[in-house]
């Protein structure tokens, strides 16, 4: 049975992000046959240039397309700042979308989950995320996304939120693109 290898990009960089939590749990509570591979060097990539994407690419550029590529999947999981999505998601996004039409988001199953303290546990930022990564060519799935409040409820201990997210991965894992019926 071959894996399926989904890449996970946390939108936040806190160390103690509820949202990471919700990322390593899920990695660490993978179904056989499912790898989650939490993407690393976000922090380290400079924000999208054109003058500096050129042939050599910086290497946290080169080091997150490289494993974002490596995917069969790419699932963020990710707050909301400010009514949109962190910067460093948008900005990890425009990287992987170039080159145009060829980047790493290109036709990849793309789903978001995330919480935020809020009552509207981040639907704009997952929303904000889905559309840009529809831009770059990825197969997003916005059925599967899941906006958890993360008021009155603990996210990483309650059993119906984490069946929610537990599912929208199971979703994003078992996607199949339709059989095109162009001729």
């Amino acid at each position: 049975m071959s894996q399926t290898r989904v890449a996970v990009l946390v939108g936040s960089l806190r160390a103690d992000s509820l949202n990471r939590k919700i990322a390593e749990l899920l990695a660490a509570e993978a179904p056989e046959g499912v790898v989650l591979d939490i993407v690393d060097g976000l922090e380290h990539l400079p924000f999208y240039n054109e003058d500096i994407d050129g042939e050599t690419a910086p290497e946290a550029a080169t080091h997150v397309r490289r494993q974002v590529a490596a995917a069969d999947r790419v699932l963020v999981v990710t707050p909301e700042y400010n009514g949109t999505m962190p910067a460093v998601l948008n900005n990890a996004i425009d990287w992987l979308s170039r080159p145009y039409g060829a980047g790493a988001l290109v036709a990849k199953p793309f789903a978001v989950v995330g919480t935020t303290p809020t009552p509207y546990g981040g639907r704009w930022a997952h929303a904000d995320a889905n559309r840009s990564a529809n831009v770059a060519g990825a197969v997003v799935l916005e059925d599967v996304t899941v906006s958890q409040p993360g008021v009155e409820v603990d996210v990483l201990h309650d059993d119906e939120v984490l069946g929610k997210l537990r599912g929208a991965l199971a979703a994003l894992v078992a996607y199949e693109a339709a059989p095109s019926t162009a001729a």
